[in-house]
């Protein structure tokens, strides 16, 4: 069954990919981006294939600007009838909760969180009402246990994961046929996790409490994301794509699954 779907954040990385995977199925895709200048990138390449015939079917993809933080963007939604919102546009940061300004940190709930809420509330008016929907949260396994020096990034997708669980509960009292899941990434690489890992170098100065540190610190950064970084955005775009197909997605959907793995051993001896 071919479905619209609406995706955040699609100007790069899992976004970027998993939006040009959906419409490769067939599905009716609008990859929306932070800015106008991604926006155009993909209207080019999809008239590109489109020309070339690169699909047997075609790419029945779009795209326009959409900031998730702005009223007047998040709006457009309401002129859509959407049967997936992929709730994937968000931020890094990190630093170390001892000495990070909180400012930082609501800057990343404001996006991460709070913009994403009430850009799904705006899609859930025409789903309740149609009685049928997806809602998929683009999470993290950075939600499932703490990270340290990344927990502006880190407390956000808890909250997130939390909001998505308790949405799905919510829904299922409707019967309405709307249903939520999480997708949770591990470490992938996209360059998000070292451009988040060294925003924290901008503002740490010789005062930190961490300064006397910050040297190893980096090294140990780039040595743990190049052993466990999955090279390719692959496996996640696969369940993204699954889940939005799903007619009962189930609650999370973890890539790679080693990763995964990892985490909930990590949970059960409480590392």
């Amino acid at each position: 069954m071919k479905k619209t779907i609406l995706i955040t954040g699609a100007g790069s990385g899992i976004g970027l990919d998993a939006a040009w995977a959906l419409a490769a199925r067939g599905h009716r895709v609008t990859a929306t981006t932070i800015d106008e200048a991604q926006a155009e990138a993909l209207r080019v390449r999809a008239k590109a294939q489109a020309q070339a015939q690169t699909h047997a079917h075609g790419v029945a993809l779009q795209a326009f600007k959409l900031d998730i933080t702005s009223e007047a963007d998040r709006q457009q939604l309401l002129s859509l009838e959407l049967d997936v919102l992929i709730n994937n546009a968000g931020i890094g940061e990190s630093g170390s909760l001892a000495e990070v300004d909180v400012e930082r940190i609501r800057r990343v709930f404001e996006v991460n969180l709070f913009a994403t809420l009430e850009l799904t509330q705006l899609a859930l008016r025409g789903m309740i009402a149609r009685q049928r929907g997806t809602v998929l949260f683009v999470s993290s396994i950075a939600g499932r246990v703490p990270m340290p020096f990344l927990m502006p990034y880190s407390m956000s997708k808890f909250a997130l994961s939390a909001a998505g669980a308790g949405l799905r509960a919510e829904l299922k009292q409707l019967r309405c046929n709307v249903h939520v899941a999480l997708i949770e990434p591990g470490a992938i690489h996209t360059g998000f996790n070292q451009a988040m890992t060294e925003r924290k170098y901008t503002w740490m100065g010789a005062q930190s409490y961490f300064a006397g540190q910050a040297e190893r610190m980096r090294a140990e950064e780039a040595r743990t994301f190049g052993l466990l970084e999955a090279k390719s955005t692959a496996s996640i775009v696969a369940q993204i794509v699954k889940a939005a197909e799903a007619s009962r997605p189930r609650l999370r959907y973890v890539a790679p699954w080693i990763q995964g793995f990892g985490v909930r051993l990590a949970r059960i001896f409480g590392v």
